[in-house]
């Protein structure tokens, strides 16, 4: 039987304690906010003595102070006893981590008296190290806690594979403005517009349809291609530059046809790489 040593870290917000639920429920004997010098203690005890034990997930965050610069002698020493592990970063933007702590009215655990982003910051400086050791990051700045469970679920029930840098194709309507936190825009208002047509009109682009009619624009297919082209040329940049989320947004005036078209279709291009990819289309319901 396969033993599984996970270690769920990151940063304070992000979803850890969810993740650490979804692995319980998921069979896995899960601990949170050990004591870093019990680390070692822990691990012999379940392995070597538990034998019904066979995935074990251990919750590391900030709250361990000033303990938590001795996990890299711990790990050392988890590594010569034979105890292989796995890391998962839980990574989040500095503005949705922000809004969850005003929400909830929690107190981030580094930020006492002061603003809440710069406790954020210091703590994404501090986890640094955790975070460039990991075998698997998510960044729930944009997940659901069903997608979140479904990414968790593959990588650790499911034994898929995974990899760290994850594209979001965003549909969205001009009218509305531009998403916030787009990194990349692209304009797709020059294809036809099946607004215009009547039986098409009510309809959306996840209607065949409606891409049928928008993919039937004469500078459609090569814009997919540019459009394709360019996004894997740039892919390996982003990564370099230690990023591992990119949100692409694809915008036409309404957000229910042109751009709902073209996001599924890149979305499905992209799939066939090696990149992980999400579809959202955030004004398809708008009347």
């Amino acid at each position: 039987m396969r033993m599984r040593f996970v270690v769920v870290t990151g940063m304070s917000g992000a979803g850890k304690s969810s993740a650490l639920k979804m692995l319980e429920d998921a069979g896995y004997f899960c601990v949170d906010n050990l004591p870093v010098p019990l680390i070692p203690t822990f691990a012999r005890l379940t392995i070597r003595e538990s034998p019904n034990i066979s995935k074990i997930a251990l919750g590391i965050d900030i709250r361990s102070g000033q303990a938590l610069s001795g996990v890299e002698q711990v790990f050392g020493e988890l590594l010569k006893e034979g105890y292989p592990y796995e890391i998962l970063f839980l990574e989040c933007s500095t503005e949705v981590l922000v809004k969850r702590f005003k929400e909830t009215r929690r107190t981030h655990p580094l930020s006492g008296t002061d603003r809440v982003d710069r406790g954020i910051e210091e703590e994404r400086r501090r986890l640094a190290f955790l975070k460039s050791r990991a075998d698997y990051i998510l960044d729930t700045s944009h997940l659901l806690v069903r997608e979140l469970k479904t990414q968790v679920d593959h990588i650790f029930v499911e034994n898929g594979t995974y990899h760290n840098f994850f594209i979001t194709v965003l549909s969205f309507g001009f009218k509305y403005g531009i998403p916030p936190d787009a990194d990349l825009v692209f304009d797709v208002r020059f294809l036809k517009n099946p607004y215009y047509v009547p039986d098409l009109k009510a309809l959306t682009g996840q209607s065949e349809a409606v891409r049928d009619y928008v993919l039937s624009s004469p500078m459609a297919p090569e814009f997919l291609d540019r459009l394709e082209s360019i996004l894997l040329f740039l892919i390996p940049g982003y990564i370099e530059e230690g990023k591992n989320q990119l949100v692409v947004a694809v915008g036409c005036t309404g957000g229910k046809h042109r751009s709902v078209t073209v996001a599924y279709e890149l979305s499905e291009r992209l799939a066939k790489t090696e990149y992980g990819v999400k579809t959202d289309h955030r004004d398809i319901a708008r009347v």
